[in-house]
């Protein structure tokens, strides 16, 4: 901005106030006319007044403009019509911020518009609230799954239930939990999500809160067929053969008594075939006990009792009590503990056990490899989260059988009972972690455990 005019109009106020000062002190040095010193005086007073009026007539407008910004006021005008060109520029100036405010806000209000209706709107119920209780935002789905018309305190849901309000404020940041409750007569399973925000300053929860009653049905469903699909094949394979050589022993026995005769003659190569048929039926009896056994196994898994377990320690003790059958195979195996001083919290006769079915599985991993590896590390994944991982380079699971191999008494072993990998998933979900894979055909596969 050219300031060349207003140094002008205040050098020429300066050098007139400056003339006046010298007037009125030459009058009163020489004796002047009182009047004229009074006129003088009184010029003099006008002078500074104009002077000062002047300089702060921009400014007043500068300060006016600030607070109108402070008190969030942006609809203020200033006038461009004055005789001051200067003056006139300087108003335009604070006007075009002022637009640009309002443009800035206009976006600004639009976007927050935008955002409401598509939290207002979204499928899955949205809560959010401060460190008191008090609600910020609640949205039509969480009110629909919720059946509240109106929530003040995220306390006001104990009245609903009480359980939920304890898991809804206990959550932290990547928290979830769930919890089957009665809503309405309905019986729903909710599956609650947690995030903590800070905005100006202040602690914000916001709370995803979603019904999966539904899909959890549908996957209870899909695993009772699998599970029946499973028992059904395996009692069948036991139950075939029984029943058809016991249909031969009675077919036989039925002949021999056939003849009226009270000792009846029974050849050797009768006997054989009659003591064949008892051993099978005795074989496959015994499996099928066993099979029912590893059911039993499967539902009846101990609490865990947690305590603190060095890792490396522990995985040094699994390679030695696997020793003799890693060799068998043919097997190099080796352990990678990063920090060698990592620890986890967790029962160690129980996740001997995973890891016990997981390094064995991965040593029969192989067909006709000369290079068998398999390698046990343990780390720290980025969200700091310990990580248990047992590798091999073997000809890998396809993935139609990789979708499976966690289903009770699924294998694609020649032997084996199939509830190992089950076995081992559900042990690490008391564990509050998971058990998970990845696989490539001819490549090798990776379990891994995250507590």
């Amino acid at each position: 901005m050219d300031f060349s005019n207003v140094k002008t109009a205040v050098l020429f106020r300066v050098g007139a106030l400056l003339v006046t000062i010298f007037s009125l002190a030459f009058l009163i040095a020489s004796n002047g006319y009182i009047v004229t010193e009074l006129i003088l005086i009184i010029l003099l007073g006008l002078q500074v007044i104009s002077l000062i009026k002047y300089v702060q007539r921009g400014n007043e407008d500068i300060l006016e403009f600030l607070e109108s910004i402070e008190n969030d006021d942006i609809t203020h005008r200033y006038k461009t019509d004055f005789d001051n060109p200067e003056l006139n520029r300087l108003n335009a100036a604070l006007n075009n911020v002022l637009n640009n405010l309002h443009e800035a806000r206009k976006e600004k209000e639009a976007d927050y518009q935008y955002l409401k209706n598509i939290v207002q709107h979204i499928g899955i119920g949205l809560i959010t609230f401060d460190k008191k209780g008090k609600i910020q935002i609640i949205n039509t789905a969480a009110k629909k799954l919720l059946k509240v018309s109106q929530l003040e305190n995220i306390s006001d849901l104990k009245t609903l239930n009480e359980n939920l309000v304890d898991i809804i404020i206990r959550l932290r940041t990547g928290g979830r939990d769930l919890i089957r409750m009665e809503i309405g007569g309905d019986i729903v399973q909710l599956a609650i999500y947690a995030i903590e925000l800070t905005l100006r300053g202040k602690m914000y929860k916001l709370i995803s809160v979603q019904n999966i009653q539904n899909e959890l049905e549908e996957k209870e469903m899909e695993a009772w067929q699998n599970l029946v699909r499973v028992l059904t094949h395996e009692i069948m394979n036991s139950v075939t053969p029984i029943s058809s050589l016991a249909n031969t022993v009675e077919d036989e026995l039925k002949h021999q008594l056939s003849n009226d005769q009270e000792i009846n003659a029974i050849s050797n190569e009768d006997i054989e075939d009659l003591h064949l048929a008892v051993q099978t039926i005795k074989k496959r009896s015994q499996g099928l006990i066993r099979f029912v056994q590893d059911f039993r196994n499967l539902t009846h898994i101990p609490k865990p009792k947690i305590a603190e377990i060095g890792v490396k320690p522990l995985l040094v003790e699994m390679l030695m009590l696997l020793k003799k059958e890693i060799e068998s195979n043919g097997v190099k195996a080796s352990i990678n503990v990063d920090p060698p001083s990592m620890t986890i919290n967790a029962d160690k006769e129980l996740i001997e056990q995973v890891l016990i079915n997981l390094i064995k599985n991965a040593t029969q991993a192989f067909d006709e490899q000369t290079n068998k590896l398999v390698e046990v590390k343990a780390y720290f994944d980025e969200k700091s989260r310990p990580i248990i991982s047992v590798k091999d380079n073997g000809n890998g699971i396809d993935d139609e059988a990789l979708q499976k191999i966690f289903i009770p008494f699924f294998t694609t072993k020649k032997s084996g009972s199939g509830i190992g990998l089950s076995l081992s998933r559900q042990i690490m979900r008391q564990h509050q972690g998971m058990l998970g894979v990845k696989s490539k055909v001819d490549e090798g596969t990776e379990f891994f455990l995250r507590f």
